[in-house]
């Protein structure tokens, strides 16, 4: 027989073996998904990583649905589910993934039919985060979560028969509606080729612009990269020169790993997100702990379902810029900016009030912007650093969530332990430890002013971030559309 210490042991060491395995996992899978996208849909990439991302965001709902069509009382449901979903569908994707063919540009017609495609899966996302949103932890009823459990895996298969249904109407009006012609969505986004015709046009410009008070396109001593130097005009010398020393122009030119960390551009970005999305995802490991400190345990299910909706939504929204592009026309590094605000707002509400109502609408706003941000962050990273060096670029951005995890769980689990009373737990029915438990608001009150302040640090990055990218933007902007007017 062991002893308590040693089986407290065990369990901790399998425990930390399945997360050592879930983070692997989940970086190769989303690495594979990124690249796959950029790689297959080069005009449409933001809208096909933001509907990528969004699924994976709306997991926690699905499997909690999923569990309570089997059996509502059994934890050990999940990890089963945990264990043999991944492994499917990996097995499942494999063959498409390893059998591709090969890639070439598309034209005009197919761009815009792989539009209407995506802006109908878009639409169908939407219903199903609204679906599992409402029937995700609603009932803990055998019969019926089967049910809604039925009809949530017809919501997430029906998007296969999408381009089948598309490629039919398409053939259905050539043969017997000729004189009917479907018009896709033009949807303005950054593409690769794009991308390229900027480059040259900045190149052209930056021989025939003069060395006094114009823009200055300067080639890096080392590298090459086209980055800008002006003059001072601003009152404030420092905060011009912060903005403008080593100013990106250019979208799009490739970083490798060694140029990416000596960029102010990138630790801007890498802050941003440290302070702004790593926290939210930090809130929600901890959301079970924080709603048993406020006496809301029987509300943990619908909580964890609010967080993966609203974050699922959170992450569609994130292609809504570039649907809105033709008319409102701002750059991807503000649209961050902007969805970073909610965070420190929901932390300050929560610190504020201990009420149920309070939980749920800070946890929503978190959820959505978190998710808006581990969506975009994908296009952020390709249309600053490279689309080609994406694969390398974001996985050392997001580098920053372990090391957040690990400092944020710290710091809120210091805080919980000051305010705890000691009772005894257990590992079903062997008591093995003595556990620090509190009860209150004062559990989590100085983890929420914390983790506000430090996300308003975030906001600040992230608009310091928009004020050094911004003019990269309005030049591919201005250049595309004068390049669609001279071809127009």
């Amino acid at each position: 027989m062991m002893d308590k210490k040693t089986t407290l042991i065990v369990h901790f060491s399998k425990v930390f073996l399945l997360c050592l395995l879930a983070g692997c996992s989940i970086c190769w899978f989303n690495t594979v998904c990124f690249v796959l996208c950029i790689r297959n849909f080069p005009v449409n990439r933001t809208l096909a990583l933001s509907l990528t991302v969004s699924f994976n965001g709306v997991s926690a709902a699905l499997y909690t649905l999923a569990a309570n069509s089997v059996n509502p009382s059994s934890d050990s449901v999940y990890l089963l589910l945990n264990a043999l979903v991944p492994l499917l569908t990996s097995i499942a994707a494999l063959v498409p993934i390893l059998r591709q063919p090969a890639l070439n540009p598309l034209p005009p017609d197919a761009v815009h039919k792989d539009s209407l495609i995506f802006l109908i899966l878009n639409v169908l996302a939407i219903f199903t985060g609204l679906y599992l949103l409402i029937f995700g932890s609603s009932t803990s009823d055998e019969a019926k979560a089967r049910y809604f459990f039925g009809f949530a895996i017809f919501l997430l298969v029906f998007p296969l028969c999408i381009p089948g249904i598309i490629y039919a109407r398409e053939w259905f009006h050539r043969t017997v509606h000729s004189s009917l012609r479907m018009e896709g969505s033009h949807f303005i986004l950054v593409h690769v080729d794009d991308l390229e015709l900027h480059k040259e046009l900045l190149s052209r410009q930056n021989s025939a612009i003069n060395n006094g008070d114009s823009l200055s396109l300067l080639s890096d001593n080392n590298n090459g990269s086209m980055y800008s130097h002006r003059k001072a005009k601003n009152s404030d010398p420092c905060c011009q020169h912060l903005i403008e020393k080593d100013q990106l122009v250019m979208l799009g030119e490739e970083h490798p790993a060694s140029m990416l960390v000596r960029r102010l551009d990138f630790w801007l970005y890498y802050v941003a997100y440290f302070c702004g999305g790593t926290i939210g995802l930090v809130y929600s490991n901890n959301l079970g702990q924080i709603a048993q400190s406020l006496g809301l345990s029987s509300s943990i299910s619908s909580l964890v379902t609010l967080y993966s909706a609203f974050s699922f939504f959170g992450r569609l929204l994130s292609a809504g810029p570039d649907y809105i592009r033709k008319k409102f026309y701002f750059a991807r590094t503000g649209w961050l900016a902007v969805a970073l605000i909610p965070t420190p707002v929901a932390f300050f509400l929560l610190a504020s009030s201990g009420s149920s109502l309070a939980l749920h609408v800070g946890t929503a706003l978190i959820g959505w912007s978190s998710g808006f941000i581990f969506a975009a962050a994908v296009s952020i990273t390709s249309e600053l650093f490279g689309p080609n060096s994406v694969g390398v670029n974001h996985n050392i951005l997001i580098t920053n969530i372990p090391i957040g995890s690990l400092l944020y769980g710290l710091l809120a689990a210091e805080f919980y332990d000051a305010n705890a009373q000691t009772s005894t737990v257990g590992l079903g029915n062997l008591a093995v430890s003595d556990s620090a438990v509190c009860m209150g608001r004062q559990c989590y009150f100085w983890t929420f002013i914390t983790w506000a302040c430090l996300s308003v640090l975030g906001v600040a990055s992230s608009i310091l971030l928009f004020l050094r990218t911004k003019p990269a933007y309005e030049n591919f902007e201005r250049h595309r559309v004068s390049t669609q007017t001279v071809i127009s």
